[in-house]
């Protein structure tokens, strides 16, 4: 009888494993010991109010909230200029765009500077880029792989993408940090199903005037939202579907607000308010939410960080890994803006700082009028902004939304928190005054350690004479 008991329990384990081995792998642990893989997924012009992660209610992102579901989401991540070369730039070298020089639109990088690829090819990783690739220049400061995927063009009017090629760069041995840059929602809103969104129904930001183009053009942009959705959804797809889930590190970017008149080329929340949210499995708490502020120049120092490496002295922006760890609830105090409108309309600098609950704007140069030429030129009838001068001719509100933008004061203070679409400026109130006068004494003071000239950094720089930085003499 002892010998039957015997050999049955060698029959049941026999079974046991032959089940185990059809069933394929259970679901394995991150090896604490591995240094992880980082995909970091970026849009291109997002308002990030939109994803219904951060309370958008226009449509459900369903990808972007799955990765927050899965990670953490950040409430106070804030660009320190709302255009796309600078902040890219900011986000691969960790300094501010005074110090990296491209603190204008379609300016470059000065070329003695190192790059998040320096920095992590150093510690043994590859560095990769898909997709919007114009902030990759020099290539001596910007030495990605570039793999061929997604659009690079971001005023493409077709959005065809690919992942092949990404599939195989991610399945190699060696470590790799991999930054897929979407062109969605860039202008010009080409790409996706308009017809999913009624223009009745959309909830628009306060800070718009409400014109029949305007919700039409508004359409043409949620489209677009929804196709970054989907793209997110198919990479962390690939990453799963290619077994590298446990130990990839996700990292989703909303870069800086809409093309639209108040956000993008501003420093207003609309334009400067990002989004980030950080998958990293086994490490962060899922679900779990931060209100630290962070900047885009701090994401190359935490990756730096992430991957062992050595901290780099003489950069602006400050590992928040600790953050990500669950030990530590605050990063910065304060965050920093910088805007100068060349070339995209007739100069006007502008500098900004704010807190969890104020930000004081100062406007360099409050007698000028702001322009920009792709969203503000009335002589074009297929602009909301036409729509908007047209109603504010007979509306009083609208007539107060459109001066907001374009004829401004010297100085505006606004409570975030209980305005977050900045309308009501508190600069002339006597109560505000002490705290107007620390926070502009704290921006200057900022301008001055950056380099930063105010007004005289506003002006037109030689186009054809890029090299004019050239790399120091030692």
């Amino acid at each position: 009888m002892f010998h039957i008991k015997i050999a049955s329990r060698l029959l049941l384990a026999a079974i046991l494993l032959t089940m185990h081995a059809f069933a394929g792998p259970g679901p394995s642990k991150a090896n604490p010991n591995k240094r992880p893989n980082i995909v970091i997924i970026m849009a291109d012009d997002l308002d990030s109010r939109q994803l219904s992660c951060y309370g958008g209610t226009n449509l459900k992102t369903t990808n972007i909230d799955r990765l927050a579901a899965q990670g953490m989401k950040f409430n106070s991540i804030i660009a320190s200029e709302a255009m796309c070369i600078p902040i890219r730039a900011s986000l691969f070298t960790g300094l501010y765009p005074a110090r990296h020089g491209a603190y204008q639109n379609h300016k470059q990088v000065h070329n003695h500077l190192k790059s998040v690829v320096h920095y992590l090819r150093d510690n043994g990783y590859r560095v990769g880029l898909t997709g919007k690739n114009h902030m990759t220049k020099p290539v001596s400061v910007f030495p990605f792989d570039i793999i061929p995927g997604f659009e690079p063009n971001c005023v493409s009017p077709t959005d065809e993408y690919f992942l092949d090629s990404i599939r195989a760069y991610i399945q190699k041995p060696e470590p790799y940090c991999l930054f897929v840059m979407s062109i969605n929602p860039h202008a010009p809103w080409t790409v996706g199903d308009p017809s999913e969104f009624d223009p009745a129904k959309l909830k628009l930001p306060k800070h718009w005037v409400d014109t029949e183009l305007t919700r039409k053009h508004f359409t043409k942009y949620l489209a677009e939202v929804r196709q970054l959705d989907n793209q997110v959804g198919d990479v962390v797809n690939l990453v799963k579907e290619t077994g590298g889930e446990d130990n990839t590190i996700i990292i989703f970017l909303g870069e800086q607000g809409a093309q639209f008149p108040g956000a993008k080329w501003n420093l207003y929340d609309e334009g400067q308010k990002s989004s980030m949210i950080v998958k990293w499995p086994g490490v962060i708490k899922p679900g779990s939410e931060s209100h630290a502020i962070v900047q885009y120049e701090d994401i190359t120092p935490t990756l730096i960080d992430i991957v062992g490496g050595k901290p780099v002295k003489g950069l602006d922006g400050l590992s928040f890994k600790d953050v990500l760890l669950g030990k530590k609830a605050d990063h910065r105090d304060v965050a920093f803006g910088i805007h100068n409108n060349i070339p995209e309309g007739p100069a006007y600098p502008i500098r900004s700082i704010r807190d969890h609950q104020y930000k004081l704007i100062l406007n360099l140069t409050p007698d000028s009028t702001y322009h920009i030429k792709y969203m503000m030129n009335t002589e074009r009838k297929d602009l909301a902004w036409t729509t908007w001068v047209a109603k504010a001719e007979t509306d009083g509100y609208a007539k107060r939304l459109v001066k907001r933008i374009s004829n401004r004061p010297a100085v505006e203070l606004y409570d975030v928190v209980n305005d977050p679409y900045e309308i009501e400026n508190l600069a002339d109130k006597p109560q505000y005054q002490p705290l107007i006068k620390k926070y502009e004494a704290r921006l200057r003071k900022w301008m001055q350690e950056q380099g930063d000239k105010g007004v005289d950094m506003d002006k037109p720089f030689p186009r054809n004479n890029q090299n004019a930085n050239k790399k120091k003499k030692q």
